[in-house]
């Protein structure tokens, strides 16, 4: 295979940088690598595609503001290190993007909003909003509030979270090595990179693990990272950001790096994760009208089609939507409580802030959250 088509076609892309190709030896932020990489990504968006960025670096920047000369042990040291770093951090995208009249959004991203379902529609809510804007989100954990037991860990896993959030096509994970491989190359200079692989080939873990290849150099998170990616459809390639035109060379398809292929179609994949994510804690009753656009239109779940809720469930709960005789035909993350739903429900969209006095969505039920049964 000479080329990556998948990967080519890709168009909504998530970017993870770590801090070993961010900062300059211990002496801060390398703006150079910062502007390399800006430049890469306002090419990629250039060629029609959408990008986020993860980034790491905050840590390391703060540790250079505050004049330490090592890195701290202190968990309230490091969240501290972090709130000084990430406004220098995000001013440094900023700087650079701005130079092209790309305008940059800051998100920090916790534990919680994640696996909390209402803040998971939130910060999908919010990250493709950005996207339609035309505006790159610079992603980053929310270290200054973090601690050891709930942290991401690594902004590996941050990345394919972000990229099942937004049902991202392609993942890349840039790091200072070429990818994975076979063999360490630390101790046997010829060892073969590995170019594709299923991402669920049980081979991957001996490379990858403590005795294989790398397994001190992040590889362990990057391949699990590539797997929570491969939830939502997302293909992943680990490459090298100090290769020149790195990122052009992965969106041109080009044998660079290590693909780990999820061999599943993207939707069908998001499906299959929502459908088993979360049991279900009430239900709706639709009209016949909103079951044939569910069912023949494949469309969101509006108010107007509903007409009785049972259960008492909070915004982000998946709930079952059923037909006039009671018969399940969809699931999906709803984006009202059952109280909310109840006070519109049989209401067209437009009506639903005089109603409530807000509107969190127009959707009751968003298409993307939904899963016929």
């Amino acid at each position: 295979m000479t080329e990556r088509t998948e990967i080519a076609a890709s168009r909504r892309w998530v970017v993870k940088v770590g801090s070993a190709l961010l900062t300059d030896d211990g002496r801060g932020l390398d703006q150079s690598m910062i502007s390399t990489l800006v430049e890469q990504l306002v090419q990629l968006r250039g060629q029609g595609c959408e990008v986020v960025l993860v980034s790491s670096g905050a840590v390391a920047a703060g540790i250079v503001r505050l004049g330490w000369t090592e890195r701290p042990h202190l968990i309230h040291k490091l969240q501290a290190a972090a709130a000084v770093g990430q406004s220098v951090l995000v001013q440094s995208y900023e700087t650079a993007f701005n130079r092209h009249d790309i305008a940059t959004a800051q998100i920090l991203l916790g534990h919680d909003d994640v696996i909390a379902r209402d803040r998971y529609l939130n910060a999908r809510g919010t990250l493709n909003t950005l996207l339609q804007l035309g505006v790159v989100p610079v992603v980053n954990e929310n270290d200054t509030v973090v601690t050891e037991e709930i942290r991401f860990g690594d902004n590996d896993t941050l990345g394919a979270l972000v990229a099942n959030l937004i049902d991202a096509d392609a993942l890349i994970l840039l790091t200072d090595q070429q990818g994975l491989y076979r063999e360490d190359p630390r101790q046997n200079p010829a060892a073969e990179l590995v170019q594709l692989c299923d991402v669920h080939d049980p081979r991957l873990d001996a490379m990858a693990g403590e005795g294989g290849a790398l397994g001190r150099g992040g590889m362990v998170t990057k391949l699990r990272a590539a797997r929570l990616a491969a939830r939502s459809g997302t293909e992943t390639v680990i490459a090298s950001g100090r290769v020149d035109h790195i990122v052009a060379s992965i969106a041109a398809g080009e044998n660079v790096g290590t693909w780990l292929r999820t061999g599943k179609q993207p939707q069908n994949a998001r499906k299959q994760w929502l459908a088993s994510m979360v049991q279900i804690q009430g239900s709706v009753e639709l009209d016949n009208g909103a079951v044939r656009v569910l069912r023949d239109s494949g469309r969101s779940l509006l108010p107007v089609g509903v007409c009785g809720v049972h259960g008492n469930f909070t915004r982000g709960d998946m709930v079952s939507c059923r037909d006039p005789n009671g018969c399940e035909i969809a699931r999906g993350l709803v984006n009202y409580s059952a109280e909310e739903t109840r006070r519109i429900m049989g209401s067209p969209s437009r009506e639903i802030e005089g109603i409530l006095g807000y509107q969190v969505d127009e959707e009751l039920i968003h298409r993307d959250n939904l899963v016929l049964v």
